[in-house]
Protein backbone atom coordinates (compact mmCIF):
# COMPACT_ATOMS: atom_id res chain seq x y z
CA UNK A 1 0.00 0.00 0.00
CA UNK A 2 3.12 2.42 0.79
CA UNK A 3 4.56 1.41 -2.49
CA UNK A 4 1.20 2.73 -4.46
CA UNK A 5 1.10 5.67 -2.43
CA UNK A 6 4.48 6.68 -3.48
CA UNK A 7 3.94 5.92 -7.15
CA UNK A 8 0.57 7.92 -7.08
CA UNK A 9 2.87 11.00 -5.26
CA UNK A 10 5.25 10.80 -7.38
CA UNK A 11 2.71 10.92 -10.98
CA UNK A 12 0.87 13.56 -9.10
CA UNK A 13 4.66 15.68 -8.88
CA UNK A 14 5.23 14.46 -12.21
CA UNK A 15 1.73 15.98 -13.73
CA UNK A 16 2.55 19.49 -11.56
CA UNK A 17 6.24 19.59 -12.72
CA UNK A 18 5.20 19.14 -16.82
CA UNK A 19 2.11 21.40 -16.15
CA UNK A 20 4.26 24.44 -14.56
CA UNK A 21 6.34 23.81 -17.67
CA UNK A 22 3.84 24.36 -20.20
CA UNK A 23 2.56 27.34 -18.69
CA UNK A 24 5.80 29.00 -17.89
CA UNK A 25 7.11 28.02 -21.61
CA UNK A 26 4.00 29.08 -23.57
CA UNK A 27 4.14 32.34 -22.05
CA UNK A 28 7.43 33.14 -22.53
CA UNK A 29 7.66 31.87 -26.17
CA UNK A 30 4.63 33.26 -27.34
CA UNK A 31 4.75 35.49 -29.96
CA UNK A 32 1.97 38.05 -31.53
CA UNK A 33 1.03 37.46 -35.00
CA UNK A 34 -0.65 40.32 -37.58
CA UNK A 35 -3.95 39.66 -37.16
CA UNK A 36 -7.68 41.55 -37.72
CA UNK A 37 -7.76 42.42 -34.28
CA UNK A 38 -6.44 42.12 -30.97
CA UNK A 39 -8.09 40.42 -27.62
CA UNK A 40 -7.39 42.20 -24.31
CA UNK A 41 -8.61 39.88 -21.60
CA UNK A 42 -10.52 40.86 -18.94
CA UNK A 43 -8.86 41.40 -14.79
CA UNK A 44 -10.14 43.33 -11.83
CA UNK A 45 -11.06 47.14 -11.84
CA UNK A 46 -10.94 48.60 -8.34
CA UNK A 47 -14.37 50.53 -8.26
CA UNK A 48 -13.33 52.76 -12.05
CA UNK A 49 -9.96 52.04 -11.83
CA UNK A 50 -8.40 49.49 -13.71
CA UNK A 51 -5.59 46.99 -11.77
CA UNK A 52 -2.42 47.31 -12.56
CA UNK A 53 -2.54 44.10 -14.22
CA UNK A 54 -5.59 45.07 -16.40
CA UNK A 55 -3.24 48.58 -17.12
CA UNK A 56 -0.37 46.44 -18.40
CA UNK A 57 -2.73 44.33 -20.56
CA UNK A 58 -4.15 46.87 -22.14
CA UNK A 59 -1.41 48.87 -22.62
CA UNK A 60 0.59 46.10 -23.81
CA UNK A 61 -2.52 45.65 -26.73
CA UNK A 62 -2.23 49.70 -27.43
CA UNK A 63 1.50 48.83 -28.60
CA UNK A 64 0.44 46.10 -30.53
CA UNK A 65 -1.83 48.18 -31.81
CA UNK A 66 -0.05 50.90 -32.64
CA UNK A 67 2.46 48.53 -34.58
CA UNK A 68 0.43 47.43 -36.71
CA UNK A 69 -0.52 44.10 -35.35
CA UNK A 70 -4.10 44.57 -35.32
CA UNK A 71 -6.82 46.65 -36.85
CA UNK A 72 -8.69 46.53 -34.18
CA UNK A 73 -8.84 46.32 -30.23
CA UNK A 74 -11.61 43.92 -28.89
CA UNK A 75 -12.01 44.75 -24.81
CA UNK A 76 -13.56 42.06 -22.96
CA UNK A 77 -14.58 41.87 -19.36
CA UNK A 78 -17.95 42.18 -17.67
CA UNK A 79 -18.57 44.05 -13.93
CA UNK A 80 -17.34 42.02 -10.77
CA UNK A 81 -17.97 42.51 -7.07
CA UNK A 82 -16.71 45.78 -6.44
CA UNK A 83 -16.45 46.97 -9.84
CA UNK A 84 -18.14 50.38 -10.45
CA UNK A 85 -18.00 49.90 -14.46
CA UNK A 86 -17.05 46.92 -16.26
CA UNK A 87 -13.56 45.79 -17.41
CA UNK A 88 -14.32 46.42 -20.75
CA UNK A 89 -15.50 49.91 -19.89
CA UNK A 90 -12.24 50.68 -17.84
CA UNK A 91 -9.84 49.65 -20.88
CA UNK A 92 -12.05 51.35 -22.97
CA UNK A 93 -11.78 54.91 -21.27
CA UNK A 94 -8.01 53.75 -21.02
CA UNK A 95 -7.16 53.57 -24.76
CA UNK A 96 -9.36 56.65 -25.31
CA UNK A 97 -7.45 58.45 -22.66
CA UNK A 98 -4.48 57.50 -25.26
CA UNK A 99 -5.94 58.80 -28.07
CA UNK A 100 -7.18 55.48 -29.91
CA UNK A 101 -10.28 56.53 -32.33
CA UNK A 102 -13.51 55.09 -30.25
CA UNK A 103 -14.42 53.50 -33.54
CA UNK A 104 -11.28 51.16 -32.84
CA UNK A 105 -12.25 49.76 -29.55
CA UNK A 106 -14.68 46.74 -29.99
CA UNK A 107 -16.39 46.73 -26.53
CA UNK A 108 -17.39 43.07 -25.00
CA UNK A 109 -18.91 43.80 -21.50
CA UNK A 110 -21.09 40.93 -20.46
CA UNK A 111 -18.47 37.84 -19.33
CA UNK A 112 -17.44 36.92 -16.21
CA UNK A 113 -15.11 34.16 -17.08
CA UNK A 114 -11.67 33.47 -19.70
CA UNK A 115 -13.99 31.25 -21.70
CA UNK A 116 -16.71 33.42 -21.51
CA UNK A 117 -14.58 36.23 -22.93
CA UNK A 118 -13.47 34.45 -25.42
CA UNK A 119 -16.95 33.03 -26.47
CA UNK A 120 -18.08 36.70 -26.51
CA UNK A 121 -15.22 38.37 -28.43
CA UNK A 122 -15.52 35.40 -30.98
CA UNK A 123 -19.08 37.01 -31.41
CA UNK A 124 -17.96 40.57 -32.17
CA UNK A 125 -15.41 39.33 -34.42
CA UNK A 126 -18.26 37.70 -36.47
CA UNK A 127 -19.75 40.94 -36.54
CA UNK A 128 -17.61 42.68 -37.74
CA UNK A 129 -16.18 40.13 -39.96
CA UNK A 130 -13.06 39.71 -38.01
CA UNK A 131 -11.20 36.15 -38.91
CA UNK A 132 -7.67 36.11 -36.73
CA UNK A 133 -6.81 37.36 -32.99
CA UNK A 134 -4.08 38.23 -30.95
CA UNK A 135 -5.16 37.23 -27.41
CA UNK A 136 -3.00 39.43 -24.27
CA UNK A 137 -2.99 38.49 -21.01
CA UNK A 138 -0.45 37.87 -18.23
CA UNK A 139 1.71 35.12 -19.31
CA UNK A 140 0.65 32.95 -16.73
CA UNK A 141 -2.57 32.69 -18.18
CA UNK A 142 -2.30 32.40 -22.07
CA UNK A 143 -1.32 28.60 -22.06
CA UNK A 144 -5.18 27.78 -20.60
CA UNK A 145 -6.37 30.82 -23.01
CA UNK A 146 -4.91 28.94 -25.70
CA UNK A 147 -6.37 25.63 -25.14
CA UNK A 148 -10.14 27.71 -24.82
CA UNK A 149 -9.64 29.51 -27.51
CA UNK A 150 -8.50 26.78 -29.80
CA UNK A 151 -11.74 24.58 -28.13
CA UNK A 152 -13.32 27.89 -29.91
CA UNK A 153 -12.21 27.41 -33.19
CA UNK A 154 -10.21 30.88 -32.86
CA UNK A 155 -7.63 31.52 -35.00
CA UNK A 156 -5.21 33.31 -32.67
CA UNK A 157 -1.64 34.02 -31.73
CA UNK A 158 -0.97 34.85 -27.98
CA UNK A 159 1.00 37.98 -26.14
CA UNK A 160 0.94 38.21 -22.66
CA UNK A 161 3.10 40.35 -19.73
CA UNK A 162 4.70 40.29 -16.98
CA UNK A 163 3.91 43.04 -14.59
CA UNK A 164 7.25 43.94 -12.84
CA UNK A 165 6.24 45.91 -9.99
CA UNK A 166 3.90 43.11 -8.76
CA UNK A 167 6.16 39.88 -9.14
CA UNK A 168 4.67 38.70 -5.65
CA UNK A 169 1.00 38.78 -7.50
CA UNK A 170 2.57 37.19 -10.60
CA UNK A 171 4.60 34.55 -8.62
CA UNK A 172 0.47 34.01 -7.32
CA UNK A 173 -0.85 33.86 -10.29
CA UNK A 174 1.37 31.00 -12.03
CA UNK A 175 0.96 29.11 -8.50
CA UNK A 176 -3.11 29.50 -8.83
CA UNK A 177 -2.66 28.89 -12.68
CA UNK A 178 -1.52 25.03 -12.58
CA UNK A 179 -4.51 23.59 -10.64
CA UNK A 180 -6.49 25.77 -13.26
CA UNK A 181 -4.78 24.25 -15.92
CA UNK A 182 -4.84 20.50 -14.58
CA UNK A 183 -8.58 20.88 -13.89
CA UNK A 184 -8.66 22.09 -17.66
CA UNK A 185 -6.91 19.24 -19.00
CA UNK A 186 -9.26 16.51 -16.99
CA UNK A 187 -12.84 18.08 -17.50
CA UNK A 188 -11.72 18.95 -21.45
CA UNK A 189 -10.01 14.89 -21.27
CA UNK A 190 -6.64 15.68 -22.92
CA UNK A 191 -4.24 12.90 -23.00
CA UNK A 192 -1.24 15.21 -23.49
CA UNK A 193 0.03 17.98 -22.27
CA UNK A 194 2.67 19.58 -25.21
Amino acid sequence: MLKIMKIALAAVLILLVITTFNIIYFGESSKPEKSDCIIVLGCQVYGKTPSPFLVWRTEHALKLYRDGYGKYIIVSGGKGPGEEISEAEAMRRYLLSKGVDDGKILVEDMSGSTMANLINSQAVMREKRLETAIIVSNKYHLKRASLMAKQQGIKSSFSGVFVKPYKRHEFIGYVREVPALVKYYIIKGYSKFF
